[in-house]
């Protein structure tokens, strides 16, 4: 290990040294020539590459609607769910915050439920009041993905504006979108005050607040054909009766 004296200082690998920062100061290493991985260790990297890949494709297809600016970590606490997850389904990113520091419920004591059918119910509840927050700008995105293809089927919208420290009524909107796939669905809160959309973070939440998996492909009815013997055995009561066979000169009448 030595330290990096240069006026340019660097981090990361530049010819057959590695530089990187250490306890504010910059050092580097020689690059090692070869670099030994066991199975676990390469099972590992298989891992986390397939839950890299999965996170970033979940992002984008949700980054196209959402409004609230994500914090520098969401991407690591993505992938760190996926992983655990094994990268195989979203299942396990429920509740996932795009901001760290607040969630929806700050905003909602009664959590919004998304049902089978696709639609979200907001249960009815004294929305909570906050300093300086005139009224709450709620925006529900739908997102229907593909993770086998990655692709996204389609999206939905809907937006709605609640007063702040208000008794809310509840709500029961149609987020369905057609298609095959998971439909994911983040819940985006944003606090209103008198100048506009307040650029707090506490008051800027976006949550992935409920997944429905894809619907299983049912299997079309199977067709049963006759087996090799029935089929020969048809052939030839075909032939008989098509050909006769003499009768016997025993059996005919004088």
């Amino acid at each position: 290990m030595a330290k990096q004296t240069s006026i340019l200082t660097y981090t990361g690998a530049l010819g057959d040294t590695i530089g990187y920062r250490r306890n504010g100061r910059h050092w580097l290493r020689s690059k090692p020539k070869q670099v030994r991985q066991t199975k676990a260790t390469q099972l590992a990297a298989m891992r986390f590459g397939m839950a890299s890949k999965r996170g970033a494709f979940i992002r984008k297809a949700i980054y196209q609607e959402l409004d609230v600016l994500c914090d520098t970590s969401h991407i690591n606490r993505l992938t760190k769910l996926l992983i655990a997850a094994n990268g195989s389904h979203p299942q396990g990113i429920k509740g996932f915050r795009f901001n760290a520091d607040t969630g929806i419920s700050r905003f909602f004591a009664a959590a919004p439920v998304l049902l089978a059918d696709g639609k979200l119910a907001i249960p009815a509840q004294q929305i909570a009041k906050c300093n300086g927050i005139i009224a709450l700008e709620v925006k529900v995105i739908a997102t229907r993905i593909d993770c086998n293809s990655r692709t996204v089927r389609g999206c939905h919208t809907e937006t709605m504006t609640i007063a702040a420290g208000s008794r809310f009524a509840g709500a029961m909107l149609d987020m369905n979108v057609p298609g095959h796939g998971a439909l994911l669905l983040t819940i985006q809160v944003r606090g209103i005050t008198r100048n506009g959309i307040s650029a707090d973070s506490r008051y800027l939440a976006a949550d992935i607040a409920g997944i429905l998996p894809p619907m299983p492909v049912k299997m079309s009815q199977r067709v049963s054909f006759p087996s090799i013997a029935a089929y020969r055995r048809q052939l030839d009561s075909y032939s008989i009766l098509q050909h006769p066979q003499p009768m016997p000169e025993c059996c005919l009448l004088e």
